[in-house]
Parts: structure tokens; sequence; C-alpha cells
């Protein structure tokens, strides 16, 4: 059996490149006990309610025609964000030269949070090199708990 997030990215496509957005990313998680299918969005100049709710109808219609998932859920249907989560060799690889936060599993020189520049990703290891006020900090995939978009005031 297909994986769920797969099946709703696949279902999801043709409505999403209808509104001429791209897909970010598909979670299927649980949270405070509540199954989430979340679907988010990326569009050149940003996302707006009407793409959201428009896809979320159509793809909402569509899981309940097939039911792949056997307990309930909430479907979520929203922009990736500002401050968005870099999964994808490709995300860090767009969004070299960007501001990000990058968080740690465990501290590193007493802390867990670095904000910096993205400099590099290396595919092959996936880790992570940032500039953080002129010194190039590396970070091992293994130790990221995760990167993301940092907005800059």
């Amino acid at each position: 059996m297909r994986k769920i997030t797969e099946l709703t990215a696949e279902l999801a496509a043709p409505w999403i490149a209808e509104r001429g957005c791209t897909l970010w990313d598909v979670e299927y998680v649980k949270e405070a006990g509540t199954w989430y299918l979340r679907v988010l969005l990326d569009k050149e100049g940003g996302v707006d309610i009407l793409d959201c709710e428009e896809i979320s109808r159509k793809l909402s219609d569509a899981l309940d025609e097939l039911d792949p998932i056997e307990s309930s859920y909430t479907l979520e249907v929203g922009s990736a964000g500002a401050e968005r989560a870099l999964k994808r060799p490709e995300d860090f690889q767009r969004f070299i030269g960007s501001p990000v936060l990058v968080k740690l599993y465990r501290a590193k020189d007493g802390r867990k949070e670095f904000p910096g520049v993205l400099t590099a990703y290396d595919e092959a290891s996936g880790a992570v090199t940032i500039d953080v006020k002129g010194k190039a900090l590396t970070f091992p995939k293994k130790d990221t708990a995760l990167v993301r978009l940092r907005v800059e005031w």
C-alpha cells in the first residue's frame, strides 16, 4: 500500500498546478491525539486563501471518495510559510544565501539554536554549513533536528 502522503500528493497535483502553485510538502502527523493531513503549498507572489480553499475542497472530496485513511483526521491546506522547514536537497540548494535557523537535538557550545546564513549543503552527507557572524559552522545531519528559513526584521 502506498503511503498516505504520496497518495495525497498525487491526488492534489492537478489542482495545485491549476492554481499556479507548487507542492512544498505533505505531512501526516499525530499532534495532541489528533491526526493531521497537511498539504503545504508554495507560489510565486504567495499562496492566498482562495488557493487553499479550492484545493482543500477538491482534495477533501477525492479523499472521501477513495477513503484511504481508516481513522478520523483533519485536512489542512496552507502556505508553507515564510519560515518553512527545509527538508529535501533541492530546498537547501534553492535557499543557499538565505537566512536560516538550525536547531540541534543536543546543545553545542551551550546552545541548541544557531541563526545564520546558509552557505552550503552537502547532498551526500546531509551536512549543513551556515555563516554565523563571519564564522562557518557545519552541522552533521545526525545532529540536526530542523533547518528552517528565518525572516529578518
